[in-house]
């Protein structure tokens, strides 16, 4: 799916406006629509207006800038096994959904998005995302045609974008050291703490793999996490991954 925009003329007045192809869908009774975003589009529709408002006008967290160069070295580094999952965004403006022919009859929910060119997009969820592909682009500007899944919601007020930045992240759980340690491939230093659980008699059946501790009932003495720490101190590497996930 591309996204383009265009002019279009309506009433003889000539109207510029994004379109994207999307597929729409409904939760709680509201329409919502789902589309696959350019990366070099991303940086130029979700602006983010907020930082100096206080947090009582605001639909989201304020930026935490030092994230920023992990992500984009991700991006950068990984640029053949990156993945970023969706942005979530509202519109403020009225948008048109058309509906396209398939085989030769209207499909329901698959079609075209119509949005003005000067619609303001809310990003509801993945403001860090938004500001480490920014960064990536600068070095990378190849990767601008990849895409990202966004996940388009009509605004309806300050207060519907505050209560769903609220519930995208009432429910999220961040996991556990261990278990980020446990399927990291791609850091060596996990891949090293994994193979000494393996291989190793004293760690094999006593090594907790997803929890970062256990009860005194347990039959483990050692958690993965423990092992990739303890590791890391005997070599005396520094902490280059966080294991964490991107909000």
């Amino acid at each position: 799916s591309r996204s383009t925009w265009k002019s279009i003329c309506f009433g003889g007045v000539m109207v510029a406006e994004y379109v994207f192809s999307a597929i729409r869908g409904r939760q709680a009774g509201r329409e919502y629509y789902i589309t696959m975003c350019p990366l070099k589009l991303v940086p130029k529709l979700f602006l983010f207006y907020e930082e100096e408002l206080p947090a009582e006008l605001r639909s989201q967290r304020v930026l935490n800038k030092a994230r920023i160069p992990d992500l984009s070295k991700y991006i950068t580094t990984n640029k053949d096994s990156y993945v970023f999952s969706s942005i979530t965004a509202s519109i403020d403006s009225n948008v048109i959904f058309e509906n396209v022919l398939i085989d030769g009859q209207e499909s329901v929910d698959i079609g075209k998005l119509r949005i003005p060119l000067d619609a303001r997009f809310i990003l509801n969820d993945g403001q860090h995302r938004r500001a480490a592909i920014e960064a990536a682009l600068k070095e990378c500007p190849d990767m601008g045609e990849e895409t990202i899944s966004v996940v388009f919601f009509v605004d309806t007020g300050l207060g519907q974008t505050q209560q769903m930045f609220a519930d995208l992240n009432k429910h999220a759980v961040r996991p556990t050291r261990s278990i980020g340690i446990l399927y990291d491939h791609r850091e060596p230093l996990s891949s090293l703490a994994c193979e000494l659980v393996e291989k190793a008699p004293v760690f094999r059946d006593l090594t907790e793999m997803e929890k970062t501790s256990f009860s005194n009932r347990s039959s483990k003495l050692f958690t993965l996490n423990g092992i990739y720490q303890g590791t890391q101190s005997l070599l005396r590497k520094p902490n280059t991954s966080e294991h964490c996930s991107d909000a």
